[in-house]
C-alpha cells in the first residue's frame, strides 16, 4: 500500500522543480522494474530484446535491434553480450544466414514471467492514481519532452 501524501496549494505545486520530481520518479520506478527483472536474472536490455523479438518475429537482427534500443539505454549496455546471453540460455536463436533473432519457447516463457513481475510494478505505479490523471501526466511529460527538443511521440 502506498504512503499517504499531503495536499498543497496549487501555487506551491506549480513552483516545484519538474526535473527533481521526474528524476525521483524515474529512479524509483526503474529501480523497482530492474529489481523485478533481476529475480529472473535479466536486465532491462534483456527485457527490451525479448519484447521486441516477440513483437515482430523475423524482423530483428543484432544491428537493427541495437540501433532501436540504444536511445533508451542509460547503462552503456553491450547489446551483443545481451544477445549472446539470451542465445546461451536457449531463449533466442540467431539464423546464421540472415542474422535474424527468434524467440524460443523457453524465451517466451521467461518473457512472460518477467512481464508478470513488471505488471506488479505497473500496478504499484498506478495505485491511487485515476486513469484520467495518469493520461494527463503522460501528455504533460510528452509536451515537456517535445518542448526540450526531444521526441514527444509514443515509441513505435
Amino acid at each position: 500500500m502506498s504512503a499517504p501524501i499531503r495536499e498543497y496549494p496549487q501555487e506551491e505545486l506549480a513552483a516545484q522543480p519538474i526535473g527533481a520530481w521526474t528524476g525521483q520518479a524515474y529512479r524509483l520506478v526503474v529501480g523497482a522494474i530492474r529489481a523485478q527483472l533481476a529475480v529472473e536474472d535479466l536486465t532491462q536490455p534483456h527485457w527490451w530484446t525479448l519484447n521486441h523479438v516477440a513483437g515482430a518475429p523475423g524482423r530483428w537482427t543484432r544491428a537493427a535491434l541495437t540501433a532501436r534500443l540504444v536511445p533508451y539505454d542509460d547503462q552503456d549496455t553491450d547489446f551483443d553480450a545481451v544477445y549472446d546471453d539470451l542465445i546461451g540460455r536457449g531463449w533466442l536463436t540467431e539464423d546464421p544466414a540472415t542474422g535474424t533473432l527468434t524467440l524460443t519457447e523457453a524465451g517466451e516463457a521467461g518473457r512472460l514471467r518477467a512481464r508478470d513481475r513488471n505488471a506488479q510494478v505497473h500496478r504499484r505505479v498506478h495505485e491511487g492514481v485515476d486513469q484520467a490523471d495518469f493520461v494527463t501526466t503522460i501528455n504533460v511529460l510528452r509536451r515537456i519532452v517535445a518542448n526540450m527538443g526531444g521526441d514527444g511521440n509514443l515509441p513505435d
